[in-house]
């Protein structure tokens, strides 16, 4: 979830470290810091809150270097504090470590080494790991086999990137389940935690496999196994532009991506489906290698995710369910992994994860993995462990999404998913050839209707100016709807920090409407035009109450008109398809919440962008 950075090169490290890192602060942080190596000393500086209290800190000295490390802290083992803010040295200052992830048995090996006479300084897990790595380099003098012996004694995540003043031409980094890069640049490299951080420098990056170490030198990178043995592998090039990380004239990131919304479904859709004529005719996973009997037999689908991606799994249900009639399970990864699921050989198991390296998400694969399933999965980002470690990936294409609330990568899984579950209702002949070209048709028209949601938004915004202090906002939905509300609450909570939550519409006379009053908020969704009149008897419900309601339909007609204070009307699509676009308008009434009450939306407080610890 933090900010990793490194440079080694001709330059001063200094300013590269920092603009590195606010190329990382969508992910989330508390602290920041840098570890620069003068010719002489290791220098460390840390502060606690913001990249810009970090500067004007630095602002008041010069210190000059050609190596060094940097940090963006977001607090797992101690509280946010100057101390406990990365670098992390050793007792002499001689060695210093920026760390990513948890060390899980950290409180054994503090233990050891408290008992070898050492005072701790921090809270941290992570200065653990510098006095273990002091205590094996005081044995060999070599720094490469200490962090090797170190290593082998990590329970945990881990993404490191270390300095030794004994050995000032090089940087050695090593990564096991938290995300690590290296930037291969002309007279330098570097190390980052995400590739925005290295984009204005070089193109070319390794993403490093499990448990592999890089030791960094201005001219050349050795990679290494865990055991030390040489890896060879070629570099990734990175073809997107370094705009695509930028904000291009928007207030926020938050903003501009869910503007590039219709273009990232699109760029998601496109090249799989098989035109004739003009029209779609067919879709084609190349990315899926399990042919058709596989899924003409396959008895159940299993879908595991986290937050977000886990609430595009829930909608994803009903469409495999309604299109293929294939039984479907959606589980909260974290919660799958512990309650020793039933799993077959005949599921198609299915994880989805923006960043690829959500840690739940992970083991939760590598479970199935284990039982001898295949895995297919569902991210945005190349390179990424879960990328490398599924057996089938489908790339949702979406570019980089830098602010920390997710919004065009959630859409654009969705997109994957629908036509997933088109693909399968086909090869099972569970529809009909001419509904499967239809429904495709239809399908291909959902960007063009995201376009009309953006086009205009003023009634979204004068909404907001008149709820962004509610106490309380309810989403409700049926079917489609009530997955597609859990998203909705979310999106409002994260940004905004206003309490929301979602509900069945159906659920609200079983206990939650004892919370509905005059400083509440009812939002509903309604997209399924048989359940129109069922859905406007629970607005009249709630707003007999004394609550506000808005309701977010694609009805042409008057169907809420004495229900609702305010109508958001979607274009008109399949009902089963409405999805994707009835979370468009909840994005924006989060976003416009957010900033009406003073919140950053890209950077939520207490969240990263990827949740690499458990």
């Amino acid at each position: 979830m933090c900010g990793i950075v490194g440079y080694v090169g001709e330059k001063e490290a200094t300013p590269i470290l920092v603009n590195a890192l606010k190329k990382l602060e969508y992910r989330g942080y508390d602290s920041a810091g840098i570890a620069v190596f003068d010719g002489q000393n290791i220098i460390v500086r840390k502060v606690k809150g913001a990249l810009k209290v970090l500067e004007e800190r630095l602002s008041k000295e010069t210190i000059r270097g050609n190596l060094g490390i940097g940090h963006t802290r977001w607090a797992t083992h101690g509280e946010p504090s100057d101390v406990n803010a990365h670098p992390h040295t050793n007792v002499s200052g001689s060695i210093a470590i920026v760390h990513n992830g948890i060390v899980e048995n950290y409180a054994k090996l503090k233990a050891w080494l408290q008992g070898q006479g050492l005072v701790f300084r921090s809270q941290t897990d992570t200065e653990v790991v510098a006095h273990l790595i002091n205590y094996f380099y005081e044995q060999t003098g070599d720094i490469f086999s200490s962090v090797l012996e170190t290593l082998h004694r990590l329970e945990g995540s881990y993404a490191l990137g270390v300095l030794c003043k004994d050995f000032p031409d090089r940087i050695i980094a090593a990564r096991k389940d938290s995300p690590l890069i290296v930037g291969l640049g002309k007279g330098e490299n570097f190390i980052a935690s995400d590739v925005p951080a290295v984009l204005e420098h070089t193109r070319e990056v390794y993403f490093l496999d499990q448990k592999q170490v890089a030791v960094l030198y201005s001219d050349h990178v050795d990679l290494f196994d865990e055991e030390g043995n040489r890896v060879i592998k070629e570099p990734y090039h990175v073809d997107w532009d370094v705009s695509a990380a930028e904000k291009g004239g928007y207030s926020h990131f938050m903003l501009k991506e869910i503007y590039e919304q219709p273009k990232a479904i699109t760029d998601t859709m496109r090249p799989r489906l098989v035109m004739e004529g003009g029209k779609p005719v067919d879709i084609k996973f190349e990315e899926v290698t399990k042919g058709q009997d596989f899924w003409k037999t396959a008895k159940r689908i299993v879908i595991t995710a986290c937050g977000t991606a886990y609430h595009a799994g829930a909608v994803a249900r009903y469409a495999f369910e309604s299109f293929a009639r294939i039984p479907v399970v959606v589980d909260v990864a974290s919660e799958f992994r512990y309650r020793n699921p039933i799993l077959s050989q005949d599921d198609v198991f299915i994880v989805i994860s923006q960043s690829g390296e959500t840690a739940d998400t992970l083991e939760a694969m590598r479970q199935a993995k284990k039982a001898g399933i295949h895995v297919i999965a569902i991210t945005n980002c190349v390179g990424s462990t879960v990328s490398r470690e599924a057996d089938d990936v489908i790339y949702t294409w979406a570019g980089p999404e830098i602010a920390v609330a997710s919004t065009k990568a959630y859409t654009t899984q969705l997109m994957c998913l629908y036509m997933l579950a088109l693909k399968s209702a086909s090869v099972r002949n569970t529809i009909s050839g001419e509904e499967y070209k239809s429904l495709l048709c239809d399908l291909e028209t959902i960007p063009q209707k995201v376009e009309q949601i953006l086009a205009d938004q003023s009634k979204i915004q004068k909404f907001v100016a008149n709820n962004f202090n509610k106490e309380k906002v309810f989403f409700i939905g049926r079917l489609y709807d009530s997955a597609t509300s859990l998203e909705c609450a979310l999106k409002l909570k994260e940004v905004s920090y206003m309490h929301s939550e979602a509900f069945a519409a159906g659920e609200l006379k079983h206990g939650p409407i004892a919370l509905v009053d005059e400083s509440t908020l009812v939002v509903a969704l309604a997209t399924w035009h048989g359940l129109y009149e069922k859905i406007a008897s629970n607005i009249v419900e709630v707003k007999s109450r004394g609550c506000s309601t808005l309701v977010i339909t694609q009805d042409e007609g008057n169907a809420f008109a004495e229900a609702a204070d305010e109508i958001i009307k979607i274009p008109v699509c399949r009902d089963e398809f409405a999805s994707i676009l009835s979370v468009v308008p909840a994005q924006l009434f989060a976003y416009y919440c957010a900033v009406h009450r003073g919140v950053n939306p890209d950077q939520p407080r207490n969240l990263a962008k990827s949740v690499t610890v458990e």
